[in-house]
């Protein structure tokens, strides 16, 4: 039984270190980058929620047109 928990207890230890080695060698972007990414993702979602909210004025005025005749 202590083997077991030894092995696991190993285990863990080198999953945590083999995490903190591959963070290590992780290419960070810079500040200005990361603002300029979010703000892109940000516009991204602003003009597809305009767009399906388009959609769906569209769709729902073509529908009442076509159900209420």
């Amino acid at each position: 039984m202590a083997e077991k928990q030894k092995q696991k207890q190993n285990a863990i230890q080198r999953f945590l270190r083999e995490t903190i080695s591959e963070i290590r060698r992780v290419s960070w972007p810079t500040r200005e980058e990361a603002t300029y990414l979010t703000i892109l993702v940000l516009v991204t979602m602003i003009g597809v929620g305009a767009l399906l909210a388009a959609v769906e004025a569209l769709s729902l005025l073509v529908l009442n047109n076509l159900l209420l005749r």
